[in-house]
């Protein structure tokens, strides 16, 4: 179901990719528009994880890891009966994470140091245990490719700034709306697909890791922390901010457009429910040693 629901999303994503083409170059846009869409269904399959970690520097964690974390991903992962996936470490002091990979096989989760530095380790495998809810459910392949695409149909609508489309077909109001709505469209298609599967992955990963208050912790936290630290590389590339656990954008104008997910207030109740109406205070409030 997961891959069915990623080829309707690309065959969505390109055909307004195709429409935006159209009404920039009349036919020969759409046909260029085309080429380029089929061109990039490839590429976003087989390498949007790559650039989305690209994006955000994510380094790999080494098999010499002193923190623990890869450790922690193993043995998370076995009680998921997921594969051992790729580990990596984003350098921003802001706390997030996210996951990647067009399949279980071939999938990776990447988490902040701001992450590690302001979580114990209970929480951080709460958040870990998410990130592989996402991969085990098949969320991380639909994620990924709307974030590649999302971010193309933005710069071919801003292109009309440049080209200024077909005049005769849209007129300087028609191209300067073009702008605006392809953008959007994206974005609401991002929104649409982000905020189910968020409550979707925290049920499964307060089960993986065995227990609903360890993220709904870390999530009061991460929330926080996101809304008070800039994570420059996510403001730079907003088209992927459905993917972190929250969403990491605050900085600029655009941050509402790209608002996915839903109220951390909801899903921490939603955790607090399914662990009988117990209080996140339970969890320990010292950091991990992470440091």
């Amino acid at each position: 179901m997961g891959y069915a629901k990623t080829a309707m999303l690309m065959a969505a994503m390109t055909a307004l990719f195709i429409g935006v083409g159209y009404l920039l170059g009349g036919t020969t846009g759409m046909i260029i528009a085309f080429a380029v869409a089929v061109g990039m269904n490839a590429f976003s399959w087989w390498n949007s994880d790559k650039m989305v970690l690209r994006m955000h520097n994510a380094q790999p964690v080494g098999p010499n890891d002193r923190t623990g974390l890869s450790d922690m991903v193993a043995g998370l992962a076995r009680n998921a009966g997921l594969p051992m996936p790729a580990v990596y470490i984003i350098d921003t002091p802001q706390p997030n994470a996210f996951a990647t990979g067009r399949n279980p096989e071939n999938a990776a989760v990447a988490v902040t140091t701001g992450l590690m530095r302001s979580l114990s380790r209970e929480e951080l495998a709460g958040v870990v245990a998410h990130e592989l809810a996402h991969i085990r459910n098949r969320d991380t392949a639909i994620m990924t490719v709307t974030a590649t695409f999302a971010g193309a149909i933005s710069m071919l609508a801003n292109f009309a700034l440049f080209f200024g489309g077909s005049r005769e077909r849209m007129g300087i109001a028609g191209t300067i709306a073009m702008m605006i709505l392809a953008p959007l469209a994206a974005a609401l298609v991002q929104m649409a697909i982000s905020r189910t599967r968020e409550y979707s992955a925290d049920r499964a990963g307060a089960e993986i890791c065995g227990n609903p208050l360890w993220l709904a912790s870390a999530l009061g936290k991460i929330a926080q922390g996101a809304a008070r630290i800039d994570n420059h590389a996510a403001e730079r590339n907003p088209a992927t901010a459905h993917m972190f656990i929250i969403n990491p954008l605050h900085a600029h104008k655009h941050d509402n457009l790209f608002s996915t997910h839903p109220a951390t207030e909801n899903r921490v109740a939603a955790l607090r429910e399914m662990a009988g109406g117990a209080q996140p205070a339970a969890v320990p409030a010292q950091r991990g040693p992470w440091g």
